[in-house]
């Protein structure tokens, strides 16, 4: 089977190849590197360890600027996630200060976090995100692998390519986080304020270089690079925008087996009846 998948993959690619100079003139970013994430295909699962680390890279860098509105600390011990131990999950909520309230004087408080609630915001609202990150918005990063596409294909051949890798949300993060620092092309101008990044829509992004390798030191020995890093981080959220994904393909394989199963039953019902009928 996997054979056939990477057979089918090399095909689609290959003509997404042969028509790239046709979609070149309106081209606006590059398509984003390929990897091989555990995840993708019709029965890939995530890689329990991989959303760990990416846990930790967005926990201790990508919080300081970005949300993730839709994700809560119970989820860390879900299954079908990063699976950390119930244990962990609440160490992990109470080393954040939640406001909460109105109490009995109706005044507000802080607590320490608990599994029930969603992870806090770096900054109150979005003026003060602005104000801090020169009047640019960082975007939450609950749906950022689902919201962004990592390539451009021919519409021929896209359902191929998306059936066996996906959209290729988890490849643009992990180009994008890794590919600052590119020489400008011809032509181009740097831009005050702004960073030049050829995964970007445009090219320019007000984003600085989040990561730049051995940020944060992963406790079961992983080398710290700077692709590692980008390359778990973008596992992580990839979960995040599908904490749902390994139930869901679950639950489609068996949907597929019962309708195999009904057609053939359906198939020699008919073969049966018709064999009574003289031709």
């Amino acid at each position: 089977m996997n054979k056939i998948i990477k057979l089918l993959t090399a095909v689609g690619v290959a003509l997404g190849l042969l028509a790239a100079p046709v979609l070149a003139s309106g081209a606006h970013r590059e398509n984003a590197e390929d990897y091989d994430y555990s995840f993708e295909g019709p029965f890939g699962q995530f890689d329990r360890a991989q959303l760990q680390r990416g846990w930790e890279v967005f926990r201790q860098v990508c919080s300081s600027c970005h949300s993730l509105n839709y994700l809560r600390f119970r989820n860390l011990a879900e299954p079908g996630g990063p699976e950390f131990t119930v244990k962990q999950a609440k160490a992990f909520a109470a080393q954040y200060e939640i406001t909460d309230g109105p109490n009995d004087e109706g005044e507000m408080f802080t607590r320490p976090g608990r599994l029930s609630d969603a992870f806090p915001p770096p900054y109150p609202n979005e003026q003060a995100a602005k104000a801090a990150n020169n009047n640019a918005l960082p975007p939450d990063l609950s749906l950022i692998v689902k919201a962004r596409e990592g390539w451009d294909y021919p519409w021929y051949i896209s359902p191929i390519i998306k059936l066996f890798k996906g959209n290729g949300g988890a490849e643009y993060v992990r180009s994008l986080i890794s590919g600052f620092g590119q020489p400008l092309p011809p032509g181009e101008e740097a831009k005050e304020g702004l960073n030049y990044n050829p995964y970007f829509p445009g090219h320019w992004i007000a984003m600085p270089p989040p990561l730049s390798g051995e940020d944060v030191e992963f406790a079961d020995g992983t080398p710290n690079t700077l692709k590692q890093e980008a390359t778990d981080v973008a596992a992580f959220l990839a979960w995040v925008s599908m904490p749902k994904m390994e139930e869901r393909k679950k639950i489609g394989l068996m949907a597929m087996l019962y309708l195999l199963v009904f057609a053939l039953l359906m198939f020699m019902v008919k073969q049966a009846l018709w064999s009574r009928i003289d031709h």
